[in-house]
């Protein structure tokens, strides 16, 4: 299903020839910007089906639970009470970068979220970027979240029938095991919920997201009626700085309400739906985020919280007494929210990868639709398999940050694209403008490079290294397959 009109990359040397132009070079070719109204005509490949509730349910799906089910134990030692500020930190980073991603999404209803929209404004050197962030944020995000899935799994099993997975099938190297069974089982039942194609994950995923609504809501039902009003005294007893360094870990709480907007082909109304999907499911999240870390540390004193996946559990016991039902109740609510947070992001990957596979800058394989299902299900296929290796044999804290540190860069990138197009195309319509502009997105940039400086050294380090493997791929095959030919001039056509 490719397009036609465009020259494959074995004959842009003939082409270059019989119109009489020289190929462009290296430096115009990494700076050369991908004109909107391509964009747009590209699109309608994949099924248009998705509404604005099931929008909305992609990007909680995607985001709620991983943070607070699995993040919250590692984040409570470094913030202690203050850790429902350190929410409110990550949360407005995450949404002064949501009003630039709503604009923009509703100008650009193309797949590939950010990355689609950095090469429309910010060049495909940029863009290329920016697509391997988004493939460290939602690949490695899959698989931090998978090994979490596993830490419930047994916690469930262990109160129920009193025995537990063993380590070596259980946890990653490093960490007592040999292997992450659990993990990888979870990433492959998202997979054949992706192959049945977008109408029927959506459907999944929204059945998934109302269990885990109603598990948290329960949750703080029950350890309300244990808070104690010592343990918020002292709210501060690490400062600032541990604030801020919970906020940069539980940043990791708010990736995915942007999943969305990888949907913008498969939105029935994408420049109205899209814009309310990303601002309203982030506010739905912040706001259980923050109800759920007030009962948390209100039941439990801070520094009992001692960095383990399943504390959610742990506080319930200490609530009730016992507490093997509730306990119980939750770790199956947690068992299906992260469910649901896997399906999401892998359908957020898959069609970002989808999109970079189209413009020619990843292998083709990434971009084959199957025909009756309107899927890529060889993408799906592939990307699980990647996912599924990783989250087997990677520590969740590790994966983390590391997640955390490629989507604060992205998200910074979204906000300065909403500065370059509105001062490159003024005139273009947009269906939601960032109020306050051009503060807002200077403020969400500054946010995100403010938390990006809080993470550590060894965070920056994979970072980089990561950086580093993405511009060797770039280079050795991206741009000598990208279908954009040559540098055009915003909103010109390549007909």
């Amino acid at each position: 299903m490719e397009d036609q009109r465009t020259p494959e990359p074995a004959h842009e040397a003939v082409t270059a020839a019989r119109t009489g132009t020289s190929r462009p070079g290296w430096a115009s070719r990494m700076g050369r910007c991908k004109p909107i109204d391509q964009l747009a005509r590209e699109t309608g490949q994949l099924r248009r089906s998705l509404g604005l509730a099931q929008l909305t349910m992609i990007s909680i799906g995607a985001t709620l639970g991983t943070g607070i089910f699995v993040v919250l134990g590692e984040a409570v030692p470094k913030a202690g009470p203050a850790v429902v500020l350190s929410f409110l930190l990550a949360g407005a980073t995450a949404l002064f970068s949501a009003l630039s991603y709503a604009e923009l999404a509703g100008m650009i209803p193309a797949s590939g979220s950010s990355y689609s929209y950095a090469y429309a404004t910010l060049g495909e050197l940029v863009a290329w970027v920016c697509g391997w962030c988004l493939i460290l944020e939602y690949g490695v995000s899959v698989a931090a979240v998978a090994v979490g899935w596993g830490q419930y799994l047994n916690e469930l099993l262990r109160l129920v029938v009193g025995v537990t997975i063993p380590d070596v099938l259980s946890q990653p190297p490093g960490e007592g095991g040999v292997i992450n069974l659990p993990a990888v089982a979870v990433v492959v039942l998202a997979m054949f919920l992706l192959f049945g194609g977008a109408r029927e994950s959506a459907r999944a995923n929204a059945v998934m997201v109302v269990i885990k609504v109603l598990t948290l809501l329960v949750f703080c039902a029950v350890a309300f009626t244990a808070v104690g009003d010592g343990n918020f005294t002292p709210f501060l007893p690490l400062g600032m700085a541990g604030v801020s360094a919970a906020g940069a870990t539980l940043f990791f709480s708010y990736i995915g309400f942007d999943a969305a907007s990888t949907a913008g082909e498969e939105a029935r109304d994408a420049k109205r739906d899209l814009p309310r999907a990303i601002v309203l499911s982030l506010l739905v999240v912040t706001a259980l985020y923050c109800l759920v870390a007030l009962a948390a540390v209100g039941a439990m004193p801070w520094t009992a919280f001692d960095g383990s996946e399943a504390v959610l559990s742990r506080v319930l016991t200490r609530a009730t007494g016992s507490g093997v039902f509730w306990s119980a109740l939750l770790s199956v609510g947690a068992l299906v929210a992260i469910a649901s947070v896997v399906l999401a992001v892998m359908y957020g990957q898959t069609r970002i990868l989808f999109a970079m596979s189209r413009d020619g800058l990843v292998p083709r394989v990434f971009a084959e639709v199957d025909r009756r299902t309107g899927t890529p299900r060889k993408n799906v296929l592939l990307t699980s398999l990647a996912v599924a290796v990783l989250s087997a044999v990677v520590p969740l804290g590790a994966l983390a940050d590391a997640t955390s540190i490629g989507t604060l860069f992205a998200f910074g990138l979204v906000n300065i694209a909403v500065l370059v197009l509105r001062r490159t195309r003024p005139e273009l319509p947009r269906r939601f403008r960032v109020p306050l502009a051009p503060f807002t997105p200077v403020l969400g940039a500054g946010f995100c490079l403010y938390l990006m400086s809080s993470l550590g050294a060894d965070t920056w380090a994979v970072f980089c290294g990561w950086m580093v493997l993405g511009l060797l791929c770039y280079f050795g095959y991206g741009i000598r397959h990208s279908r954009l030919r040559e540098p055009l001039p915003h909103g010109s056509s390549t007909d």
